[in-house]
């Protein structure tokens, strides 16, 4: 059987609502970071669905004996947010998985070659396999700091399959290079922009999205 990557864009009005809002050129600062991190909230809840593994038990409610079903605590979850946009994605995230483990990368992209530099990695050097990791990157552009960090995380034992990608826009060429060496990759977007610009950039996209949530 083949596998494919398969690419989620949830119709929630909720997350349409909130992308529409990161979208607009006048959205201040303060207001973009709210629309990540609500598109961060919406996304993770929606990237759980029959991801987390969950034990059956019976409990006492106050009047009888009841079956009830709770996310095993056994199986490790991770986060890594891919700094510094993913932060504004994180503090969606956090509170739908709060007991989950935080791994940062720093990421940088070389604005003439594209190419991406780890400035700062907190990956521990094995990873069991089970892990269930989230990746968050609001932008998935040309695929050079998506395609650098799945590279850093299988070679410490994570399972492509146990990944999801958190992301906000993408465009077909990073999909296009994610399909072809990690087909078996879930992602979760609010949308899907055909092209980029000649600097690499999402059209009609959302900007740099660091720079607008930081106001930098």
């Amino acid at each position: 059987m083949t596998i494919q990557m398969r690419v989620y864009v949830p119709p929630h009005p909720l997350i349409k609502h909130w992308l529409g809002v990161a979208r607009d050129a006048g959205t201040p600062p303060a207001l973009f970071r709210s629309a990540i991190t609500e598109l961060g909230r919406w996304l993770t809840y929606e990237a759980c669905r029959e991801w987390l593994p969950v034990i059956e038990t019976i409990i006492e409610t106050p009047l009888a004996p009841c079956p009830a079903t709770f996310v095993n605590p056994e199986v490790p979850v991770v986060v890594v947010p891919i700094l510094r946009a993913g932060l504004a994605l994180m503090e969606g995230v956090q509170p739908v998985l709060p007991l989950a483990a935080v791994y940062h990368l720093g990421m940088v992209r070389d604005e003439e070659t594209l190419e991406a530099r780890c400035y700062l990695n907190k990956l521990p050097d094995q990873i069991d396999p089970q892990t269930r990791v989230l990746i968050c990157e609001p932008m998935l552009a040309t695929g050079g700091t998506i395609m650098a960090t799945m590279a850093m995380l299988t070679e410490r034992g994570v399972d492509p399959g146990m990944i999801r990608i958190l992301s906000v826009v993408v465009a077909s060429p990073a999909l296009q290079k994610l399909s072809q060496a990690y087909p078996s990759l879930n992602i979760y977007t609010a949308c899907i922009d055909e092209s980029l610009n000649e600097n690499g950039y999402i059209v009609p996209g959302l900007g740099d999205a660091g720079d607008r949530a930081f106001a930098t």
